[in-house]
């Protein structure tokens, strides 16, 4: 059972509650359920999760707050369970750290597959740090170093990462004043294995450059081409 990806479920309808906890465990993952944000983060600090599927309609604690709280905790992966009018709550999701969304109504299949594409994504990124301990990236004064997924500011400050706004950046700086649709990004990101994600990609990107201090405005690190996509407009070099 150890070597079962472990997924936190947090939902209060008790009846997707359990559809879901019975499916995902017939699929291989063990679940813990909770029906609220007072369980969930109760049920977090006492046991090791590897993602967490989470409602943002929650009765008490939103799970908007819920997920501010996770991701200023932890980096693991957030899937989000939304109802269709909810896009506005979506978004603000994503750009808190959240690494995809489901729409309710859903199939547990489709979730199924975007919980494995995201653990897949995730394990990737913890390879190709493993394969190159000591590669290290400069670019306009900051350092991304693989070995430990630590990004550097000019003034020497540690800013933190999430796992996808980590991937993304990798991509950009792989691939220096280059012009990567988002499409091409989609792809580098394995996101074509769970559908279409178009918008996630420009609140990566916005996430992104907050961290980077780079105005979305008048971006200087990470332009927008118009009718194209996404270029990291620095040199980089690679040590």
């Amino acid at each position: 059972m150890e070597t079962m990806p472990h997924i936190l479920v947090v939902d209060d309808d008790r009846e997707i509650r359990d559809l879901l906890a019975r499916f995902l465990e017939r699929q291989r993952f063990r679940v813990t359920a909770a029906r609220d944000g007072r369980e969930a983060r109760r049920a977090f600090l006492n046991g090791h999760y590897q993602l967490v599927v989470l409602d943002l309609m929650l009765p008490g604690e939103s799970g908007l707050d819920l997920a501010r709280w996770l991701r200023a905790e932890t980096q693991v992966p957030i899937i989000m369970l939304t109802a269709m009018g909810e896009e506005p709550d979506r978004i603000i999701g994503l750009e808190l750290g959240a690494d995809d969304y489901v729409t309710k109504p859903f199939n547990p299949r489709e979730l199924v597959a975007r919980i494995r594409a995201v653990l897949r994504r995730v394990g990737e990124g913890e390879d190709r740090g493993r394969e190159a301990p000591a590669r290290l990236y400069q670019f306009a004064g900051w350092s991304l170093e693989t070995a430990r997924r630590r990004l550097v500011d000019p003034q020497g400050t540690d800013v933190a990462l999430t796992g996808g706004e980590y991937d993304l950046l990798l991509a950009l700086l792989d691939r220096p004043n280059r012009v990567l649709t988002r499409d091409m990004l989609l792809d580098l990101l394995r996101g074509r294995q769970a559908g279409p994600f178009d918008r996630a990609i420009d609140v990566a990107i916005s996430r992104l450059r907050r961290k980077l201090e780079d105005d979305g405005r008048n971006a200087q690190l990470i332009k927008t081409v118009r009718g194209g996509g996404y270029v990291l407009a620095a040199t980089v070099d690679r040590v």
